[in-house]
């Protein structure tokens, strides 16, 4: 009897490639193959199909989750827009693996990069397919405050010896947190940090509201609403990566028809530190 699941070498001698090649298919999305518990099998049926041209490889359907990175005004527009999209905060980078994988439709990034760059130059580090980045705000990020330190701390070299509230490993937050620790001259031990992370922009805040931390590094409409007192430090661009077949589902649609009311851009002013200006350019296209 045939297996149902070819092996790597199995499937190279079909082919009559070297394994390295199966591979590299595999990693530019050619083949049709299945990851479980980090070893490739590869479906009989399908691998028979697309060798005898049956059809093109398809994607399959990515379910309807909306992954990445936290942001106020997005959590709000998925909801008021009737969407039914699930959400998994799980950080920048989380989220683009997940992307990567399949596992979600879309993701929230704020990744930097080069030269002020956002995002861009981490999409193009992973060779995304059938992507598109879409534009959503520029946020404005600094730090925010315990009132009762706001005297002492001005800038980000003042965080050393305090209660920092910290994001999680993965979030675009963190990589920007880490390279403002280097160019203040401080390490891991200049700070207090309590054991667990904030997931998302509004636990971050609301640990410093609550007197579990005197700062952390936050979005301005975060500070606003938590009524902490806001050093900015930089703009940042915050995107969404959607796979271009989920754009076209209802659930997406519904959110990109909202993003052009003026309803988003009533809320964006009201949270306050948005420019949404740009929501829903097109900023970066895979091949």
């Amino acid at each position: 009897m045939d297996p149902s699941y070819l092996t790597t070498k199995e499937v190279a001698d079909l082919l009559r490639v070297r394994e390295r090649k199966v591979y590299d298919m595999v990693a530019a999305g050619e083949i049709p193959h299945r990851k479980v518990t980090g070893k490739l099998l590869f479906p009989q049926s399908e691998i028979t199909a697309w060798i005898e041209g049956e059809g093109a490889l398809r994607a399959p359907v990515r379910p309807g989750v909306v992954t990445g990175s936290h942001d106020p005004l997005l959590d709000w527009a998925l909801r008021e827009s009737g969407s039914a999209l699930a959400t998994l905060w799980n950080g920048s980078t989380g989220g683009l693996d997940a992307f990567c994988r399949g596992e979600a439709a879309m993701a929230g990034l704020h990744i930097p990069g080069e030269a002020g760059a956002w995002n861009i130059d981490a999409l193009e580090a992973r060779g995304l397919r059938d992507a598109v980045l879409i534009g959503w705000a520029t946020r404005v990020r600094g730090l925010i405050l315990a009132p009762s330190v706001a005297d002492m701390v001005r800038d980000f070299a003042d965080l050393r010896g305090r209660r920092v509230i910290l994001r999680q490993e993965g979030a675009g937050t963190t990589a920007l947190f880490q390279r403002l620790m280097e160019e203040a001259g401080l390490v891991a031990a200049d700070l207090s940090t309590p054991a667990a992370p904030a997931h998302t922009e509004s636990e971050a805040a609301a640990a410093v509201a609550a007197g579990e931390a005197e700062a952390t590094l936050g979005i301005e409409a975060m500070a606003r609403q938590f009524r902490l007192v806001f050093r900015p430090l930089v703009r940042e661009r915050f995107d969404l990566l959607v796979d271009r077949r989920a754009w076209f589902t209802a659930p997406v649609q519904s959110l990109a028809g909202f993003m052009r009311s003026e309803v988003i851009a009533a809320k964006a002013a009201a949270l306050g530190g948005y420019d949404t200006g740009a929501m829903g350019t097109v900023r970066w296209l895979s091949p």
